[in-house]
């Protein structure tokens, strides 16, 4: 039975008095504390939390979406059980998390389950919302593959599964390849999507406007569309949507309004990338605006991939250019 703050913290069901699922090290007498791997393991949580009617605090946030099962997975894979994660010290797993998703996990935001790594992971995954744990459960899944004793293959392929579904809030780059034979192309590529497998959509935006002006003259010189060096990306778009509709390849009027509402857009990205981005020594603009910019721009450029997928190489009339 739980008391005090405890008790006040802990919703009603999960007070239980029976084992739960999970390891423990067969210590003998004297044993330290268990560790269940179950989601409603909170023992962390002590009078210094702050909850929202039966909640606790950490979960008032944009936790990610697991279910159950997928919990269970996560928790046999990476070895959770023990209070560990895999086979990290607290060093390299607070440098691991950094480079993955750019967070502090040692920074006092994770803590309310406890200071073990697993406790610490467990409030991460509840913290944070699912393009974020997506990409940090990627990560910890290509690690796992590297270790003396690898987890079981379809273990690892489960949670592999588990990261690819909860990336899919990121902005989707499937057609943005970083396969090329332009050396150039194929570096930015890299950076773009690195920009945002690693949560740092703002820092990318320069990058992902050079890519986007890059690709548009590259398919409007395929397509015979005329383009200059020095023109801006909502001058290039326009020539290509007016090609598009002239050859028929759009098959909607609200696609059409789409892309001309687009134009405006691109016109304001180019003060973005100038002013608010890493192309020069600006400020940058804040994580939440960029990824609204990252999730726009790329919905256009996939667009643009399905286009060129999907239509001859029809190239431009003489009235284009």
């Amino acid at each position: 039975m739980l008391a005090g703050d405890e008790a006040a913290i802990m919703p009603a069901h999960s007070q239980r008095g029976v084992a739960q699922l999970g390891r423990a090290p067969a210590l003998g007498a004297g044993s330290r504390r268990f560790e269940s791997c179950h989601p409603d393991f909170f023992h962390g949580f002590h009078g210094k939390a702050k909850a929202q009617g039966n909640r606790p605090a950490c979960l008032e946030q944009s936790m990610a979406d697991l279910s159950f099962t997928e919990r269970r997975q996560i928790e046999q894979t990476f070895g959770m059980g023990s209070g560990y994660v895999l086979d990290f010290s607290n060093r390299t797993f607070k440098e691991f998390i950094q480079d993955a998703v750019a967070r502090n996990i040692y920074n006092g935001s994770y803590s309310g389950q406890g200071s073990s790594k697993a406790n610490l992971l467990r409030a991460f995954f509840a913290a944070e919302p699912d393009r974020v744990v997506g990409a940090l459960i990627g990560a910890l899944v290509e690690h796992a593959r590297t270790v003396a004793t690898p987890p079981e293959a379809n273990l690892l392929d489960s949670c592999q599964r588990i990261a690819d579904r909860l990336k899919q809030s990121a902005p989707v780059l499937g057609n943005i390849a970083t396969s090329t034979d332009e050396p150039t192309f194929a570096a930015l590529s890299r950076e773009v999507r690195r920009a945002i497998e690693s949560n740092q959509p703002e820092t990318g935006l320069d990058r992902l406007h050079t890519y986007f002006v890059t690709l548009l003259r590259q398919t409007c010189e395929k397509r015979g569309v005329q383009t200059t060096r020095d023109e801006p990306a909502h001058s290039v778009l326009g020539k290509y949507v007016k090609f598009v509709k002239n050859n028929g390849h759009l098959h909607s009027e609200m696609s059409e309004k789409i892309l001309k509402y687009a134009l405006g857009t691109m016109d304001a990205f180019n003060h973005v990338r100038n002013n608010q981005s890493l192309a020069h020594p600006n400020e940058m603009l804040n994580s939440d605006e960029a990824l609204l910019i990252f999730n726009h721009v790329v919905a256009i450029v996939n667009f643009i991939q399905a286009i060129e997928q999907r239509t001859p190489a029809t190239r431009s009339s003489s009235d284009v250019g």
